[in-house]
């Protein structure tokens, strides 16, 4: 949630009272430390190779990109990949079977394509995508999302989006028949249940005999129309939505849909929001735990970093108190000791006076004793 309203948030139900710029600097701080976490972990995977987690059965594997207000008046691309496991739930009314992505989790990120490729294993890692059984890449149709399928599971089940295509259809559709016509509706509505229920080829012979001579523009219909017919026969293998009904796989990417709308743009793209480009994937980082659920997993993880990076802070600065600190001052010299006098004789032994005794010098003639020799 936005940093001001947090700090409400605590004040209120836990009687803390932080400022929003501490709010602010705590969450960057922790979304800090989860980017070097992940980022950490992907060094490891390259560098160990351990074997991946067991997969699902089906997983769909989904990847889009939505925009993010920079300061300065720019703008960045977010890119997310959702990831989750394919179920097949009864459709309503005894409708057809409806095959759907759940246990949701993503990873997100502000950064070019390789970049974002390389990154995202560690979570395709802890998914196990390297060894679901069956991988479904529902995808929009851009050329980075095939190659991010290339990296990862090159026999993944490529699917082309369905809303995606038939927005390509509208297209054609509006560019002949003009905007908000019965006879536009019911060619577009054909196309689709075509598209649902038979062979894509179909819909191409449909496209090749749309009569864009009768168009209010007929070159750009016709521009239009030669457009749609190469995207689509391009990824005939993509669109045999049929097919993939049949075998239960989804045909949708309103996973990664969502995605964008609820880890990205729910936070990061409010009115009058501009993020600085290194705050963004602190927060992204935040924003794929909590919108996956994962606080249990993840913030013991940051809380250790953290506590790492304090006590080798502490250490640094009493390495350089240490080193501030002045020489201990010279200690004078302790000068030698005179050897030590020799023994005197003993006086008396045995209760007789010795030699050495004044008893028995001789005295001279003024009565004082003679020095001992």
């Amino acid at each position: 949630m936005p940093f001001a309203q947090a700090a409400e948030h605590l004040a209120f139900f836990w009687g803390v009272r932080i400022s929003e710029a501490t709010a602010r600097r705590q969450a960057e701080v922790a979304g800090a430390a989860y980017v070097a976490i992940q980022s950490a972990e992907v060094e490891r995977l390259e560098r160990e190779a351990p074997p991946p987690p067991a997969g699902p059965a089906v997983q769909q594997v989904s990847a889009d990109g939505a925009m993010v207000p920079l300061v300065g008046g720019t703008w960045g691309e977010a890119k997310t990949v959702a990831i989750g496991t394919v179920v097949v739930e009864p459709g309503a009314d005894g409708a057809a079977d409806q095959a759907r992505a759940t246990d949701l989790s993503y990873f997100s990120r502000l950064a070019d394509h390789t970049t974002f490729t390389r990154r995202a294993h560690v979570e395709l890692h802890r998914r196990g995508t390297e060894t679901a059984r069956v991988v479904v890449g529902v995808m929009d149709g851009a050329t980075w999302e095939q190659t991010f399928l290339d990296r990862y599971r090159p026999d993944a089940v490529r699917v082309l989006d369905f809303p995606h295509a038939l927005e390509h259809l509208a297209t054609v559709e509006k560019a002949t028949f003009g905007a908000a016509t019965a006879a536009g509706a019911a060619w577009l509505a054909a196309q689709a249940d075509a598209l649902k229920r038979g062979a894509p080829s179909a819909v191409l012979v449909a496209l090749d005999r749309l009569p864009v001579g009768r168009a209010a523009q007929p070159f750009a219909a016709r521009q239009a129309r030669d457009a749609t017919f190469g995207y689509l026969e391009k990824r005939l293998d993509q669109i045999r939505y049929a097919d993939f009904l049949a075998l239960g796989y989804p045909i949708g990417s309103g996973a990664v849909e969502s995605a964008n709308k609820l880890v990205v743009q729910a936070r990061l793209k409010g009115s009058g929001m501009h993020w600085a480009p290194a705050h963004v994937n602190p927060m992204l980082a935040l924003r794929t735990i909590a919108c996956a659920e994962r606080w249990a997993e993840a913030w013991p993880r940051i809380c250790g970093r953290l506590r790492a990076a304090a006590q080798a802070r502490c250490a640094a600065r009493s390495q350089q108190r240490r080193a501030r600190r002045p020489p201990p001052p010279s200690i004078p010299a302790i000068p030698a000791r005179r050897p030590p006098r020799p023994p005197r004789p003993k006086l008396v032994v045995g209760g007789r006076p010795t030699a050495a005794h004044p008893w028995r010098r001789p005295f001279l003639a003024d009565g004082r004793a003679t020095a001992p020799a």
